[in-house]
């Protein structure tokens, strides 16, 4: 966040106030002078402004940047968030089309029934000509290659087709 915004975020809370020198007794704009209050700070200043700003507020700030980091960049709020992220695709295929739907949901099928931490977490879907099988709602691709890795230890069959993709994925707060 740089300082205008700061500033202006600030200022609309009511956390700081323009310098006195700024304002003139009847309301008229200084010759020479900004009549935005955010500018005539910074004119003001020469790059030195110091803000007090409320404990409260100041703790809200930061652990609001800290969760962001720690998501990425993405700020999680209460409830069902779509974020971009990764998943292990498990089956992907566009050959012997009267079979790909059932083969692509027994695939996640049988990886749910070896690994219920998945369950709700298997996503089925057709873009023409192909069906594909997405594992997990991983955030980072270390995350998705661990789990990539124990399913290939699982499923040693299908090995071969596993491959972590990056795609929007749903992450409950």
């Amino acid at each position: 966040m740089d300082l205008k915004n700061l500033i202006l975020i600030l200022a609309a809370a009511g956390g700081i106030m323009p310098p006195a020198s700024a304002q003139s007794v009847s309301g008229e704009k200084a010759p020479g002078r900004s009549s935005n209050p955010v500018e005539r700070i910074m004119e003001e200043s020469e790059g030195n402004v110091v803000i007090d700003i409320p404990a409260d507020i100041l703790e809200r700030i930061l652990k609001d940047d800290q969760q962001s980091q720690r998501n990425g960049g993405a700020v999680l709020r209460p409830g069902i968030n779509k974020m971009s992220g990764f998943r292990v695709q498990v089956f992907s295929d566009g050959h012997n089309q009267h079979s790909l739907e059932s083969r692509a949901k027994a695939r996640g099928s049988a990886i749910v029934a070896r690994f219920p931490k998945y369950r709700g977490q298997v996503y089925s879907f057709s873009s023409s000509p192909n069906w594909y099988t997405r594992i997990g709602n991983f955030r980072t691709s270390e995350e998705a290659s661990a789990a990539m890795a124990e399913l290939k230890r699982a499923f040693p069959q299908f090995a071969a087709e596993m491959r972590v993709v990056r795609s929007q994925i749903v992450v409950i707060k």
